[in-house]
């Protein structure tokens, strides 16, 4: 993938993830950006963390004990698993939920 395009679709992808974040209160999920990373936190718990892998050309998701590998999928128009074909923001949102007990959108 050309570097520039796999730039830019990995900084929509953070920045729709932080958007989603944003109206939860800190209280019960918190998050914090660094270059290429989004740390989501709650209270007293381990974090996950979604970060950009440039020189895979990947983004990469961290739950837990859990971790997923996503290319970008053209025909899809969006990030997917590269062993099942799962949807990033999809997981994201499915992680959220188990963990807050309640529905999330991403």
């Amino acid at each position: 993938m050309d570097r520039q395009l796999y730039r830019r679709l990995a900084d929509q992808c953070l920045e729709r993830v932080v958007k989603a974040l944003e109206p939860f209160d800190p209280d019960e999920v918190d998050f914090s950006t660094m270059d290429g990373v989004v740390k989501i936190e709650f209270p007293g718990q381990p974090a996950y963390v979604l970060n950009r892998q440039e020189a895979a050309d990947q983004m990469w998701f961290a739950a837990g004990a859990r971790a997923w590998h996503y290319n970008w999928n053209d025909a899809r128009q969006t990030w997917v698993d590269d062993r099942d074909g799962h949807e990033l923001y999809a997981n994201i949102a499915r992680v959220m939920e188990a963990k807050l007990g309640r529905p999330v959108r991403i």
